[in-house]
């Protein structure tokens, strides 16, 4: 990941093009650095051609008086002048047929990043280092990814080489919008000063306006034959960076400075100025004590963040460490990302959309991100029962769209003839740990509970519901006391061989605990159904999992049989309209698209949000069946669903949405995907439908833990629940018991994240339960890195 320190300043030199000159300026800032007193570093990763035109060679040869300050390195070198993807692959052809090894992006910035480390442990003094691409921005590294992709792990300050030929400036303002698109920080523009095309007037303007610093040099001469060139070249160079320490190359070597100088005290600052203006959700301030307990993320990559950690500045001088740590994105963030932090194929829609559109309004109106996406959701999760999609802004405003249209639907379909006050009494049926969103309608759909405000009125009713776990090993489902007082030795837990068992639902329907099931349910709702003052009017519930609730893996057969009992018109005249809030579980989040297929039932309305849209940017949609639909459809406008956001249906959001659909739908044939999937087939069976990314005897063995209730992984969500007198979600023991995760461990070896520095992990809880969530596409290491720090941390305060 990115690496900072106080005594060593760091950039990376892209070009806007080949042959602009990147090897010849990074040459005059090392002189100037040197001559300045600073211990350089220069780092040319790949190097194609002969030796003796090596780039490192030509910084040795002129690296200035000061050059016994100066170090040069290639890590990868090749014989053929060509395009390192290209090199690497006539390497193998030149060996009469053996096969050289191409090194994997994430060998190839693993060698980088160490290689900084260790120059970062060399320079005891202030230093600076330059670490030169290859080619233009795009030019592809030796995987063939392009460098602005390969680098990007490492977040490294970024100097651009602007092209001073005819067509420069096209390309240097394209070299800089890539860059920007990536993420980069682009501190310094130089080029050299062509007095014919004056390339350099121009983009020194261009560039003004946008706040980036423009520096133009002097041309070299001409290139000669053989020691006059090297005369001619090493008098350019000392014009251009002369003993005065005066001109402007010096002038940009202070720029560089002061940017590198300004980006520590903002990043050193940023505690506590969030101290002083910032209010967070879900986060009760009286218990953030200082400025430690402020997480400053500088940049994200991949599952890992990048945060600033002021202490690393304070080490011992002979093992210096980055200010900046990786830190494994423990949550998904908040249960977003899809396919990692900053995928560049998202960044690019949301620009594209940006640039085309920006934001348009929609009643009425249609444009082709929101209609492709609309009509792929009703193929995907929708297909088969839903005609309609509706956009809003995030999960808890797609609930409040799908009360609205079920409530509707309700009235409508029934005929009833309803007073105000009677409307307002309508109910909802649900579960108890349900968790809807924010806003009050969506509250109300929903228990008293810490989540909900002092306006909250309950309206609805809520049953307590059987939950699946691994228990000391065993598939389980824990049976409430309502339900345990039903079967016939009163038992708590019912035991299954596996998984697969649990959730063949279809399997399960003529099982005595459907009986039970059934049994229970028809006798309350009966009873609910007597009270004419308050009238059911939909099911709500969130499918497979209760997440904010604590995530709580309900019983499938429990809420097939809940979609069953409000949909048999002998108990229910009218049928009631069911919700699926899949904002959480939905579109893989689970290892499934949706619940309807494995519950073997469909409901009437579904919500998605989250993984939508990979994590960019907050977008919902709530997709209705047809007979949803035709509830609000007539010729008065009053009777349309009278909803809205203004942003509904943004271009950006849905071209990013489309996009992530388009990764995942390719991730789903993934080799990572068939081999987590095998790993929970039972033997001799077909694939499971139900599986993790998490390893099934990491799960079996945490779960036989005497400080660990139970446990349990579907998809990418993991989570262990700790036993705790006071459990409930104003509990701190899962977050106390963990609170050593979050430090970086440092055992010698080569980590997961990207670079391969030790990393911490920031999770979040929810009372006595640890959930922990990768994205899509988390590489199996990294995984298996948290599965063993997890097992080594709580196994341990088993023995303590």
């Amino acid at each position: 990941m990115s690496h900072l320190y106080k005594h060593l300043r760091i950039h990376q030199v892209f070009g806007a093009n080949t042959d602009v000159g990147k090897t010849i300026i990074t040459t005059a800032l090392i002189r100037a650095s040197a001559l300045n007193s600073n211990r350089v570093f220069y780092l040319k990763p790949v190097s194609t051609g002969a030796p003796q035109d090596a780039d490192d060679e030509h910084i040795k040869r002129h690296a200035g008086p000061q050059k016994h300050l100066v170090d040069a390195h290639c890590l990868f070198r090749y014989g053929d002048p060509v395009s390192p993807h290209l090199a690497v692959k006539m390497a193998s052809e030149t060996q009469g047929g053996l096969k050289v090894s191409v090194p994997s992006d994430e060998t190839f910035v693993g060698s980088v990043a160490e290689h900084i480390r260790k120059r970062a442990r060399v320079a005891s003094g202030p230093g600076h280092m330059y670490v030169e691409t290859a080619g233009g921005v795009h030019s592809p590294t030796l995987s063939g990814t392009t460098q602005l992709d390969t680098y990007r792990p490492l977040f490294l300050p970024t100097i651009l080489i602007g092209d001073s030929r005819l067509g420069g400036i096209s390309s240097t303002i394209s070299s800089f919008e890539s860059l920007l698109l990536r993420g980069y920080i682009i501190d310094a523009i130089l080029l050299f000063r062509d007095e014919y095309y004056r390339n350099y007037e121009y983009l020194t303007q261009y560039f003004a306006e946008r706040g980036t610093h423009v520096t133009a040099l002097d041309p070299p001469p001409p290139r000669l034959d053989s020691i006059e060139n090297v005369a001619n070249t090493e008098k350019y160079y000392s014009d251009l960076v002369p003993d005065t320490l005066k001109g402007d190359i010096f002038t940009a070597l202070e720029h560089l400075d002061q940017c590198h100088a300004r980006r520590i005290e903002e990043l050193d600052s940023m505690p506590r100025r969030t101290l002083d203006t910032i209010w967070w959700p879900f986060v009760q301030h009286g218990l953030v004590k200082t400025e430690k307990d402020v997480s400053v993320i500088d940049s994200a990559w991949s599952d890992f963040f990048s945060i600033y950690d002021a202490s690393s500045g304070k080490t011992s001088p002979s093992q210096p460490k980055s200010l900046l740590q990786p830190q494994l994105d423990g949550s998904a963030s908040w249960w977003t990302q899809a396919v990692g932090h900053a995928h560049p194929t998202l960044a690019l829609a949301a620009a594209n959309a940006a640039g085309r559109y920006g934001h348009i309004m929609f009643p009425q109106a249609t444009h082709t991100p929101a209609l492709k996406l609309a009509e792929r959701l009703l193929q995907g999760p929708g297909k088969g029962w839903a005609s309609r999609v509706f956009f809003s802004d995030n999960g808890s405003t797609g609930m409040e769209v799908a009360l609205k249209m079920a409530l509707r639907s309700f009235i409508v379909s029934s005929g009833l003839e309803l007073s105000s006050p009677e409307k307002k009494n309508l109910r909802v049926v649900g579960l108890k740990g349900s968790y809807h969103g924010d806003t009050i309608g969506a509250m109300d759909a929903c228990e008293e509970g810490v989540y909900t405000c002092e306006w909250h009125e309950a309206k609805g009713y809520w049953f307590e519901p059987p939950t699946v776990s691994i228990r000391q090993g065993r598939v389980t489902i824990s049976l409430p006391p309502a339900l345990s007082s039903l079967t016939s030795d009163q038992r708590t837990i019912e035991r299954f061989e596996t998984l697969s068992h649990v959730y063949d639902v279809e399997q399960r329907l003529e099982s005595p605990l459907a009986k039970h099931y059934r049994q229970y349910l028809n006798k309350h709702m009966r009873s609910l159904q007597a009270d004419d003052t308050r009238k059911l009017a939909a099911l709500i519930i969130e499918p497979i999992v209760m997440g904010a609730g604590g995530m709580i893996f309900v019983d499938p057969l429990f809420q097939r049989i809940m979609v069953d009992v409000v949909r048999d018109p002998a108990l229910f005249p009218t049928l009631l309209p069911v919700i699926f809030d899949e904002v959480f579980m939905g579109l893989y989040r689970l290892g499934f698209e949706s619940a309807g297929p494995l519950l073997g039932v469909n409901p009437d309305i579904s919500v998605n949000a989250k993984i939508l849209t990979g994590g960019v940017l907050p977008l919902a949609v709530t997709l209705a069946s047809d007979r949803i639909f035709s509830a609000f459809k007539s010729e008065s406008k009053v009777d349309a669903l009278l909803h809205g956001h203004s942003y509904t249906a943004h271009a950006v959001g849905c071209q990013v949405a489309n996009a992530t659909l388009d990764l995942v739908g390719k991730l789903v044939e993934s080799d990572l995907w068939v081999g987590a999937i095998s790993k929970w087939t039972p033997e001799g069976a077909l694939a499971t439908k139900v599986w993790s990314f998490w390893d099934p005897e990491f799960i079996t063995s945490i779960s036989c833990l005497d400080i660990v209730d139970e446990a349990m992984a579907l998809g990418t969500v993991l989570a262990i629940k700790f036993k705790d007198d006071d459990a409930g979600y104003a509990s701190h023991s899962a977050q106390t018991l963990l609170q050593s995760l979050r430090l970086p461990l440092d055992d010698g070896s080569t980590s997961a994240a990207p670079g391969g520095a030790p990393f911490g992990v920031h999770y979040r809880t929810l009372g006595n339960v640890a959930y922990f969530m990768s994205s899509l596409n988390t590489p199996r290491a990294t995984t298996e890195a948290l599965e063993d720090r997890l097992w080594r941390l709580v196994s341990s305060v088993q023995r303590s």
